[in-house]
């Protein structure tokens, strides 16, 4: 089984593809000057003028000076990556995206075509824009989760939070700018190296949240496809599916967490091999190499010959055996379903009811009591009672019940229905799991 692997925020390096659109070559030209069109109308610049002028911006100025073109340029990179290897017959059995890599993995699975993937990316752009006011950012901490919570826990910011986790070396932090400072000076005392990263936005943090509802808004009326290709979200701990509601899952990315670690990890015991970075440099390869050692991991556009990086990704992305491509339905049934603890996924938008085991359908309802109620999501235990210990009365508590009934399309309410029978959250969870059993 073959992964492909699509960067997000920091997947911007000077030159990449450059070769190839000043030879003119079709596809890379076709994809910028398409994205392009987009761009310009809805912000105003393109992406192509900057990244390919003879001596193009460094990361670090490019942030500074237009982070709306390294977002553009890092989503376009990797589609015109992925066509350059379609045209030479590769294909990877399941996408992987990482934060705004979501979109491009996607988008090259055929969920979008590209020129409405980019209207979202520039709708994103533009709300985040107009609602971010946190002057936010994220910090990389040298160790693993566990340790990247207790910094967290000690600063006790209520807007400073576990935002990514990488792998056991690698988590980042994402908040106010004076919690990240904070973050960073407790970080040099305990021995841990940390590096702001080029970003724009406090991401996966819930700073964003009415930036979160503006997007899902927006984007709502874009057509959406069914895949071609399996999507594993380490957002949502699962695969994506026809039936989701792709503009309220790609607006939750904005305040919820990214689990890549546990995402590499499972797609790997389920079989998967060969890993192939769909975009510049190698930040994804590097992470899975560290994760999953002897695995092989291709960055095609991490050296200086893109061609020859690109002949790599293909024969890397076949079957070694020389067999058929993995059937999608195969990919999707070796991979469990694992929503981390802190992910609160979304139910598909369908009028038929959703199938899901308990531990998803407890996630979805806890995140949903917890933005109602704005309560940390670790009080909705099974056993905790909703009036007593909460203070959710009948009335709120009516109110929540009808929101998870058109969550989940549970229907009419049941005659003879009394909110005082589920006292506590486990009950509420039972009286779901009864309602959408098959």
């Amino acid at each position: 089984m073959s992964v492909a692997l699509f960067p997000g925020q920091g997947a911007y390096r000077p030159g990449t593809l450059a070769g190839l659109w000043e030879r003119g070559d079709d596809t890379v030209r076709d994809t910028y000057e398409e994205v392009d069109a987009v761009a310009k109308e809805k912000l105003g610049r393109n992406v192509s003028s900057t990244v390919f002028r003879p001596s193009p911006p460094s990361p670090a100025t490019l942030l500074a000076s237009a982070p709306d073109t390294l977002q553009l340029a890092v989503f376009t990179t990797s589609v015109a990556t992925h066509r350059l290897l379609a045209e030479r017959g590769a294909q990877a059995s399941v996408h992987l995206g990482h934060s705004l890599g979501e979109l491009a993995a996607l988008t090259c699975a055929g969920a979008y075509d590209l020129a409405d993937a980019a209207a979202v990316l520039c709708e994103r752009i533009s709300v985040l824009r107009e609602y971010d006011t946190s002057g936010g950012a994220m910090l990389a901490l040298g160790c693993g989760r566990e340790r990247a919570e207790r910094v967290v826990a000690l600063i006790d910011h209520p807007d400073l939070v576990l935002a990514v986790d990488n792998s056991a070396g690698q988590a980042v932090v994402s908040g106010p700018a004076d919690a990240i400072a904070t973050a960073a000076g407790i970080a040099a005392q305990l021995g841990i190296t940390s590096t702001q990263l080029r970003s724009p936005h406090p991401f996966h943090n819930p700073l964003l949240a009415e930036a979160r509802r503006q997007l899902a808004a927006r984007i709502a009326p874009l057509r959406t496809r069914p895949l071609t290709v399996p999507v594993y979200s380490p957002i949502l701990g699962r695969f994506y599916r026809d039936g989701d509601d792709l503009a309220e899952l790609l607006a939750l990315h904005l305040v919820t967490p990214v689990d890549f670690r546990t995402s590499v990890t499972a797609l790997h015991a389920a079989g998967a091999r060969e890993f192939v970075e769909i975009g510049a440099g190698r930040v994804l390869t590097a992470l899975v190499t560290e994760a999953l050692p002897g695995v092989h991991a291709v960055a095609p556009l991490a050296g200086r010959d893109d061609e020859a990086g690109l002949a790599q990704a293909a024969e890397a992305l076949r079957d070694p055996l020389g067999g058929d491509a993995v059937p999608a339905a195969a990919v999707q049934a070796a991979v469990p379903v694992a929503v981390p603890a802190a992910v609160p996924a979304v139910a598909p938008a369908q009028s038929a009811p959703v199938q899901m085991d308990r531990d998803e359908l407890t996630a979805q309802v806890r995140a949903l009591y917890a933005e109602a109620m704005e309560y940390p999501d670790e009080v909705f235990t099974d056993d905790v009672l909703l009036e007593a210990d909460l203070g959710i009365d009948s009335v709120k508590q009516t109110e929540l019940l009808s929101r998870l009934g058109d969550r989940f399309g549970l229907g009419v309410p049941p005659s003879g229905l009394r909110v005082a029978d589920y006292d506590t959250f486990g009950k509420v969870v039972d009286f779901v799991a009864a309602g959408i059993a098959p």
